[in-house]
C-alpha cells in the first residue's frame, strides 16, 4: 500500500519516474524504461522479472533488463534451492529479503550464492516480491546487490508501494502480448468471432471497432441520448475514459473496469492503454457480456477457507455486503474482512476485477 508519508521528497520524485515508466503493455520496453528509476528507488544493483504460470504445473521465464545475469540461465536446475520462492508464493505482494530468512553463514552455504560467485556476479543480497497478474499467472520481481550491503525494511516498503501498480501493468501486458502488436493485434482481434473492442486515440477519436462491438453497444445503449455527440461513445464510457486519462498509475488501480448488471447478465468494459509510434497512447475498450451464474474456478476455491468461499459466491451473485451478511448470518464488518482477505489471496483489486478475472477464466474475452 502506498503511503507518501513513508518517503522523503527525493524518494517520491524517483517513485514518480517509476510509475511514469509503467505505461507500456510490451514487456521488453516496460522493463527497459523502468530499470534505471526502479533500481534507484529500491536501491539495488540489478533486477529481473520471472513470469510464472502456476497451473497445471509451474512454468517460468526470466526477463532481465540491462546487463545479463548468467545464473538465471541455469535457474531450472536451481529452482529447488531457491529459498525465497516459497515465502513469496505464500505472501503475494509482500517483499522478502535474504536476511529475514537466513543467517549470513546459512546464506553463504546456499547453492545459489555459491554458483553466483563462480559466475563472477555475486548475489550478496536478494530481495523479491510476488506480483499477481491474473488467476494462475504471477510474476516474481527480484532485486540483487552485488556488494555486501543488506536490504532494509525501508527498501521493502519502497518495493511494496509499487507492487499493485506493477500488477495492473503486467496484467495489461499479458492481455496485449497474448495476441500480437500493432496491425497483427487488430487483425487477430478482428478475426475472433467473440471479439468486441474499440480502438481510440485521445481525446476520443475512434480508430477501429469490430462488428460485435457495434452490436453490443447498440444493445446496451438503445437511445441516442445515451451517446456523446462529439465522440460517438456512450457517455458513461466516455466519462470513465476521460477520468482514466487524467490519472497516474496509482490512481488507476481498480478503475480500469466498467461493470453493469442486467437481467440477462453482466456487461463489462475493460480499458487498456496502448502505446503508439508517435508517443501518444491509444486506448482499447474491450467489451463483453457475462452470465450471472459464474462458477468459481477450482484453483481459486483451493486458496479460500469455507467461509471465504461462501462470501465469494455472494460477490459473484452481485450481492451487497449487507445481503451477504444477512444470508450468512454474520456481521457486515465480518463480511468486509472476508472480502478483503479473499481479494488478497486471489490477487484482485476490487469487486469488478474479481468478476472480470473469474469470468475471463470461464469464458475468455
Amino acid at each position: 500500500m502506498f503511503n507518501p508519508a513513508d518517503f522523503t521528497s527525493s524518494e517520491l520524485l524517483v517513485r514518480e519516474k517509476v510509475t511514469a515508466a509503467l505505461n507500456s503493455p510490451f514487456l521488453p520496453k516496460l522493463l527497459e524504461a523502468t530499470r534505471k528509476p526502479l533500481l534507484e528507488f529500491v536501491q539495488a544493483d540489478s533486477m529481473a522479472l520471472c513470469i510464472m504460470r502456476l497451473a497445471p504445473s509451474i512454468d517460468f521465464r526470466w526477463h532481465v533488463p540491462g546487463t545479463p545475469i548468467p545464473i538465471l540461465n541455469e535457474y531450472a536446475g536451481l529452482v529447488d534451492q531457491d529459498f525465497l520462492r516459497a515465502p513469496i508464493l505464500a505472501r503475494p505482494g509482500v517483499p522478502v529479503f535474504d536476511t529475514q530468512l537466513l543467517s549470513r553463514a546459512e546464506y553463504e552455504g546456499t547453492l545459489i550464492y555459491q554458483r553466483s560467485l563462480e559466475l563472477k556476479l555475486p548475489f550478496e543480497h536478494i530481495m523479491a516480491v510476488l506480483v499477481p497478474i491474473s488467476p494462475g499467472l504471477v510474476a516474481a520481481l527480484a532485486f540483487y546487490r552485488h556488494e555486501r550491503r543488506p536490504f532494509s525494511a525501508q527498501n521493502a516498503v519502497a518495493l511494496s508501494s509499487i507492487t499493485s501498480t506493477w500488477a495492473t501493468t503486467l496484467d495489461n501486458c499479458q492481455a496485449v502480448q497474448s495476441m500480437a502488436a500493432g496491425a497483427q493485434l487488430l487483425q487477430e482481434l478482428y478475426l475472433r468471432k467473440n471479439s468486441a473492442f474499440l480502438l481510440l486515440e485521445p481525446p476520443a477519436r475512434e480508430v477501429f471497432r469490430t462488428p460485435l462491438a457495434t452490436l453490443l453497444l447498440e444493445r446496451w445503449f438503445p437511445t441516442p441520448s445515451d451517446f456523446d455527440m462529439t465522440s460517438g461513445l456512450p457517455r458513461v464510457l466516455k466519462e470513465q475514459l476521460d477520468a482514466l486519462m487524467k490519472m497516474d498509475s496509482d490512481a488507476r488501480l481498480g478503475k480500469n473496469l466498467w461493470v453493469r448488471t442486467h437481467p440477462e447478465g453482466y456487461r463489462t468494459c475493460r480499458f487498456v492503454e496502448l502505446p503508439a509510434d508517435d508517443g501518444t497512447p491509444k486506448w482499447a475498450l474491450l467489451l463483453s457480456e457475462l452470465p450471472h451464474s459464474i462458477p468459481l474456478p477450482f484453483h481459486m476455491q483451493r486458496k479460500l477457507t469455507p467461509r471465504e468461499l461462501d462470501v465469494a459466491r455472494g460477490v459473484l451473485r452481485n450481492w451487497s455486503n449487507g445481503q451477504i451478511a444477512d444470508e450468512l448470518e454474520i456481521s457486515g464488518e465480518t463480511v468486509k474482512t472476508h472480502v478483503r482477505n479473499l481479494f488478497d489471496k486471489l490477487g484482485v483489486d476490487c469487486r469488478a476485477d474479481f468478476l472480470y478475472q473469474v469470468a475471463h477464466l470461464n469464458r475468455p474475452v
